[in-house]
């Protein structure tokens, strides 16, 4: 059971790191634009989506860290001629 719910959970990472940014933009163009039908899975999925973006800023710029930092294994200066 617990090996399930990690492959649903890397799933729903993978998933959302794809279509977050389509789903934050392309939700409220089909509300306001072409008359979608107000549906409140899809408005759950929206602000699950908002939640992810505001995440990603806050960890990239307030907090200064990125998912796969490089760092190099050799730290030290070529010296200049």
């Amino acid at each position: 059971m617990k090996w399930v719910l990690k492959e649903i959970y890397g799933a729903g990472i993978i998933f959302f790191y794809y279509i977050k940014w389509l789903v934050f933009i392309g939700l409220p163009i089909l509300y306001y634009g072409l008359d979608y039908k107000h549906n409140t899975f899809m408005d759950i999925l929206w602000i699950y989506c908002f939640v992810l973006i505001v995440k990603d800023f806050v960890m990239i710029f307030i907090l200064k860290k990125r998912y796969c930092e490089v760092e190099p294994k050799n730290k030290q200066k070529i010296p200049k001629e």
